[in-house]
């Protein structure tokens, strides 16, 4: 019988001493055996990092939120000077063109980023000019401003860049189109917030990072 015990100690010892020279090999051998008879324990495929909730782009700081002030002589037409003459037809044609080019910036900006279908445009776009314009007066100290003046102001504000000449006829489409555009904006109908800092639709919670199908049930 004590024959028999002491085989039992020696066999005993000689695992133990197995095992500890396996872990001193690869110290996480034994876990990584475990996980390999664990069908479960293998990493959720789909719970990795959702591609789609990185921080949106578009969520910026709005461009057109308080900030510098606007030396107003930059967006007050001089007395005396008279916009660009062509025939209407040719303003509002090349004026849309105008509005939808990010070359007018320093920032990649048009006129058409904010207010694609008539959005961010305060109850105000609706009245004749000159009226009074929030950000005009928050920057510029303006208590009214004109069609052409509020384009230069946009010029300089959102988009970053310098104004156009006054006379120019650039400056004399982008006035028409605007005086355009106004003709169908209908207060209330469209968003007056910034465009692109709505909340990232692609920052929904990713669907795959659900519990793993996988782990144990409670």
């Amino acid at each position: 019988m004590k024959a028999v015990n002491r085989m039992l100690v020696v066999a005993a010892a000689a695992s133990l001493a197995l095992a500890g020279a396996a872990q001193a090999v690869d110290p996480g051998a034994p876990l990584q055996i475990a996980q390999a008879n664990n069908p479960r324990a293998a990493k959720n495929p789909c719970a990795a990092k959702n591609p789609c909730a990185a921080k949106n782009p578009c969520a910026a700081k709005n461009p057109c939120a308080a900030g510098a002030k606007v030396d107003p002589k930059l967006v007050t037409r001089p007395k005396g000077t008279k916009l660009a003459n062509a025939p209407r037809a040719e303003l509002l044609k090349e004026g849309e063109r105008l509005w939808k080019d990010t070359k007018l910036s320093t920032n990649g900006l048009a006129c058409q980023t904010c207010h694609i279908n008539n959005l961010a445009f305060n109850p105000t776009f609706g009245k004749p000019y000159p009226h009074p314009v929030a950000m005009a007066k928050d920057r510029a100290g303006l208590k009214q401003i004109n069609t052409d003046e509020m384009v230069q102001f946009c010029l300089i504000v959102p988009m970053l860049a310098k104004t156009l000449p006054w006379d120019s006829r650039e400056l004399a489409a982008l006035t028409a189109y605007t005086s355009e555009v106004q003709k169908t904006f209908k207060p209330g109908s469209a968003a007056t917030a910034n465009p692109c800092a709505a909340k990232n639709p692609c920052a929904a919670k990713n669907p795959c990072a659900a519990k793993n199908p996988c782990a144990p049930k409670k």
